[in-house]
């Protein structure tokens, strides 16, 4: 008897991260759900997340993605930078900034 089949995450990552650099960023983050909830410390999946859901628009939980990963590495000036970006498209500036400066001081693009 053959065991049941085991999702490997480093094939769902690619498979997630081919979906974005295809322009479809909803699927990407339909993929990377799950592998984030095993396991909530991967920043390389958890960007991919949140890059997922800015680029399609779910600002909200780009904004969850984002205050995790600034919380796993606050010295992650890219996620500062896109938290920042995302909570400005949100319309609101004033707590961007903060944001801003943090990835300023961390010399992010």
């Amino acid at each position: 008897m053959t065991p049941p089949f085991e999702t490997d995450l480093h094939s769902e990552y690619l498979r997630a991260d081919l979906f974005f650099s295809m322009g479809q960023p909803a699927e990407a983050a339909r993929l990377l759900e799950p592998l984030v909830e095993t396991e909530p410390a991967n920043e390389a999946a958890l960007e991919l997340l949140a890059r997922s859901y800015y680029g399609s628009a779910q600002l909200r939980r780009a904004e969850e993605a984002l205050l995790r990963l600034v919380e796993l590495a606050p010295a992650n000036g890219w996620a500062r930078r896109a938290l920042a970006r995302t909570l400005e498209r949100q319309s609101r500036a004033a707590e961007a900034t903060v944001h801003h400066r943090v990835a300023d001081a961390l010399g992010a693009e």
